[in-house]
């Protein structure tokens, strides 16, 4: 069973105008810059963690929607947590993602990336969902599907679903139990705690398969 959890998503924009690509030129061009960025630099990122953690925050962070994800993980519970517990929590979940999946983005290889053409079908204005598929190493094919919604600013994803399995529903399934035992604020410092041992390369992370590269 592959854990599934992966930031996957947009290119860096130094613009404050509104981003008027459609979803599927958002996955793609995030791809091509993703790619572009790491070529040469493999060696370099994994001996750096911290030229990697700042490539991966230019790349997605601009374009992931983590207020919404963050909002859609906690669920239930958003509605009774404060305005400061909502932002600790969407700060600090952003940040465990980061050390947890980062090094992952290095095993990227975009010639193993294909985003299928969107349905013919009209689309809805403020949702959709971009379809791509991923190249193993043993020649089976691995559906990757984005979820993203319409904000302000351009199109934002939010959700990544690796066959059939979410992001967002993995980890709200996971803190639901977590937070109804020990409350919110527990959580947060649990999340904390794990992301300070990734840090110090003292925890192993969990499996994650990134676009482009096999889970193991």
């Amino acid at each position: 069973m592959k854990i599934v959890a992966t930031m996957c998503l947009l290119l860096l924009s130094a613009v404050v105008q509104a981003d008027s690509r459609t979803p599927d030129q958002v996955v793609s061009e995030t791809a091509e810059t993703l790619a572009k960025r790491i070529d040469g630099q493999r060696a370099h990122l994994a001996a750096n963690p911290a030229d990697l953690y700042k490539l991966v925050d230019e790349v997605f962070l601009p374009v992931f929607d983590t207020d919404y994800a963050g909002r859609l993980v906690l669920g239930k519970h958003w509605r009774t947590a404060t305005a400061e517990q909502r932002k600790k929590f969407i700060d600090t979940f952003y940040d465990f993602l980061l050390r947890s999946y980062a090094r992952y983005v290095l095993r990227f290889e975009r010639d193993k990336v294909k985003i299928l053409p969107a349905s013919s079908a009209a689309p809805d204005p403020k949702n959709t969902v971009v379809k791509s598929v991923m190249l193993l190493d043993d020649g089976t094919s691995l559906p990757v599907n984005y979820s993203l919604h319409q904000t302000s600013e351009g199109w934002r994803a939010f959700d990544v679903r690796i066959e059939g399995i979410s992001y967002v529903q993995n980890y709200r399934n996971q803190f639901n139990a977590e937070i109804k035992a020990k409350g919110i604020d527990a959580v947060i410092a649990r999340l904390q705690a794990d992301a300070a041992k990734l840090e110090s390369g003292a925890g192993a992370g969990n499996k994650v398969a990134v676009p482009g590269t096999a889970p193991k």
